[in-house]
C-alpha cells in the first residue's frame, strides 16, 4: 500500500510503497482510511520540534486524525465488526494504568500514538486498538469526521474545562478560527452561555467565525488587543489560544482581565510570564492535550446532531505536498484532510 512517510526532519514527506499492517494482538484492529486530517502538529514534526520529545524510529507514516471503516479485527475484538464506520481516538491506550482507569486516556502510561510514535493514517490502512474506536452513526461520514478525532477533540476538551467558569455575562476570546478554532467556536456556543469574541488574521476565517455563531469577529490588524480590552471593559475572563505561536501568545495575555484564565491549545512558541504577574493578578494558564475517549463520544454525538461541523478542504494522498504547503501558508479555511 502507499503511505506518506517522514525519512528525515526538515524534509517533506515521501510517498512510499510499504507492507500492509497485520494483526499481531487479539485486541488490534485495522482500519481502512476514509479521511486523515492535516494538523499543525504535522508541521512541527516535519520541522523537528518534537525530536527528542517523542520517541520514534524513522521513517514512519504521519497522520493522527483518522476515520474510516473496520477492515480486520483481532480475535478478542467484540465492540466493532468488519465494515463498521469508525473514528479513531488518537491514542492506543493500555486500559490498565491509573490514568486509563480514571478515564484520562491521553495520559496513559503505556500508550502509542499513531502518527506521532508509530505509523499513522496518511496511508490506505491504519493499525490501532479496539479501545480507540468510536462507531459512527449513518449521519456522519468518515471523511468528514476525521478532523474531529484530534482538532475537534482538543477543542472540545478545552471548552469543556472552560465551561465550568464561563457563566452568563462572561466573555471568552478565541484566538485563531482555523482548523482548531472554528470547531472551538461551535463547542463554546453549545456548552456555554458566554459571549464569544473571535480574532484571526484571515478575513475568510473571520467571516467563517461569524457564520458559526461568534458574537463578534475581529481581524487581527494590530488594533485587536485594544478593541477587545474596550469591548470587555479591561479584559476577558477567558482566552482560548488555538494558535500558540508568534504574537498570539503575548496578545492572549494582554486580553485577559485580572483572575483570568488562558487555555493553551495551539503550541509552537514560548510563554514568558513573570511570576509576580501570575501572583498579583491570579492568572491561570491551563494546558490541553487531546481529550478523553468519552469526550470523543460526546463530540460525535454533537456532530451527529449537526451542532458541530468541520469546514473542510479535501486532497488525494498524491497531493500531500500541496496539502502541507497550503497548511503551512495558512491557505486552509477550516481543516484539510487526505482521502487515500
Amino acid at each position: 500500500m502507499r503511505a506518506a512517510r517522514l525519512h528525515a526532519y526538515g524534509q517533506g514527506l515521501a510517498l512510499d510503497d510499504v507492507e500492509e499492517p497485520t494483526i499481531q494482538d487479539p485486541f488490534e484492529v485495522i482500519v481502512r482510511i476514509g479521511g486523515a486530517g492535516l494538523c499543525r502538529t504535522d508541521l512541527h514534526i516535519l520541522e523537528g520540534q518534537l525530536e527528542g520529545r517523542v520517541e520514534v524510529e524513522l521513517p514512519y507514516t504521519l497522520g493522527h486524525e483518522n476515520a474510516g471503516w473496520v477492515a480486520e479485527v483481532g480475535s478478542a475484538v467484540t465492540n466493532v465488526g468488519i465494515g463498521d464506520p469508525v473514528i479513531v481516538h488518537p491514542l492506543m491506550s493500555c486500559g490498565f494504568c491509573r490514568a486509563c482507569r480514571a478515564g484520562d486516556d491521553m495520559h496513559c502510561e503505556e500508550s502509542h500514538f499513531p502518527g506521532l510514535t508509530v505509523d499513522g493514517g496518511f496511508a490506505e490502512l491504519l493499525k490501532t486498538s479496539a479501545r480507540a474506536l468510536v462507531k459512527l452513526t449513518p449521519d456522519v461520514e468518515p471523511k468528514h469526521a476525521a478532523a474531529l478525532s484530534d482538532a475537534g477533540l482538543a477543542a472540545y476538551h478545552a471548552v469543556k474545562k472552560a465551561a465550568l467558569i464561563l457563566h452568563p455575562g462572561a466573555r471568552v476570546v478565541v484566538l485563531g478560527a482555523g482548523g482548531l478554532g472554528h470547531i472551538g467556536i461551535q463547542c463554546l456556543k453549545v456548552l456555554t452561555p458566554a459571549e464569544v469574541i473571535v480574532i484571526d488574521a484571515s478575513p475568510a476565517a473571520v467571516e467563517l467565525a461569524g457564520e458559526l455563531g461568534a458574537d463578534r469577529s475581529l481581524l487581527a490588524d494590530g488594533t485587536h488587543v485594544a478593541a477587545v480590552r474596550d469591548l470587555t471593559n479591561g479584559g476577558a475572563e477567558v482566552v482560548m489560544d488555538f494558535v500558540g505561536e508568534g504574537s498570539a501568545i503575548g496578545d492572549a495575555l494582554a486580553m485577559l482581565r485580572r483572575a483570568g484564565t488562558l487555555y493553551a491549545v495551539g503550541y509552537g512558541g514560548t510563554l514568558h510570564i513573570p511570576t509576580i504577574d501570575i501572583v498579583s493578578t491570579e492568572l491561570t494558564v491551563v494546558g490541553n492535550l487531546v481529550g478523553t475517549y468519552n469526550e470523543l463520544v460526546e463530540l460525535m454525538t454533537l456532530a451527529a446532531q449537526g451542532r458541530v461541523r468541520v469546514h473542510t478542504t479535501t486532497y488525494p494522498l498524491d497531493a500531500i505536498d500541496e496539502a502541507i504547503a497550503d497548511l503551512r501558508a495558512g491557505r486552509l479555511n477550516g481543516r484539510g484532510f487526505l482521502v487515500p
